[in-house]
């Protein structure tokens, strides 16, 4: 097992949020290490990342590799989520809150955790929980038609070990090889953000919620990040010219609505 630490953020980004949180610990996520400069490229981990950071929250990241997620979470006494057989894995992000002890795993329960603990600018306006943890389930429907193109690019930018493990934990749900239709693969993932476009053009906004902006917005871009991060640059250039550059779009209003463009 392989764990490095990084500081990401200081407390805050203005001196309204310095004073709130001056007084707190850092919170610790638990983020999957790479081979990419910066490490990050999961949008799973990437979700908690933009809530602390759109917050305001200090935080640090704890890099586990891939293969050595299970150990590391243990030790922590973070919960394993269920596969479809029912059996346990432990998975990340896991967010540890040295200010209340608590561990949580899985990145919407963190996002409803930190809304219900740190309320400030809330994330799930109007009481809309519910709906965008539908909407979350919704929006990974659209993409897992052509997950295995883009699972294949994951492994490519983790260590060898990771890789291995990744690839055999990842086919046990979704059946080996996973480029033997790649161009199939590319028409079922722009089928889906076409789509996904539908539900933007029946906003009056910018964002999902119209001029609100919501946890929503993020699921959308931290997996447009993903595929910017692992994708080659000219697959990452065939997907921002989707629907007249809406998604590249997407990621940098978000990016920047979050300060961590």
């Amino acid at each position: 097992m392989k764990l490095s630490f990084e500081k990401e953020y200081k407390v805050g980004r203005s001196p309204s949020n310095l004073s709130q949180y001056s007084m707190m610990l850092p919170l610790v996520l638990y983020d999957i290490l790479s081979e990419l400069p910066g490490n990050n490229w999961s949008p799973n981990t990437a979700k908690p990342r933009f809530v602390l950071s759109y917050k305001g929250l200090p935080f640090v990241t704890l890099w586990v590799e891939y293969s050595g997620i299970s150990i590391a979470m243990k030790a922590i006494g973070a919960k394993p989520n269920k596969r479809r057989d029912g059996s346990d894995v432990y998975t990340v992000p896991v967010l540890s809150d040295p200010n209340t002890g608590a561990v949580i795993t899985d990145s919407l329960e963190i996002a409803s955790y930190l809304e219900k603990t740190y309320p400030e600018k809330p994330i799930f306006p109007n009481n809309s929980e519910p709906l965008i943890r539908a909407f979350d389930s919704d929006h990974l429907g659209l993409i897992r038609p052509a997950i295995k193109s883009i699972y294949t690019r994951s492994a490519e930018i983790l260590s060898p070990a990771s890789a291995k493990f990744f690839i055999g934990l990842r086919s046990k749900d979704i059946p080996l090889p996973w480029d033997a239709n790649y161009d199939e693969d590319w028409d079922l993932l722009e089928k889906g953000y076409n789509t996904a476009y539908e539900w933007y053009q029946k906003t009056d906004g910018k964002w999902l919620m119209g001029d609100t902006f919501s946890y929503a917005d993020m699921v959308v871009a931290c997996y447009l990040l993903w595929y910017k991060r692992v994708m080659k640059e000219e697959e990452w250039v065939r997907i921002s010219s989707w629907n007249g550059g809406k998604w590249a779009q997407v990621l940098a209003d978000v990016e920047k609505e979050c300060k961590l463009a």
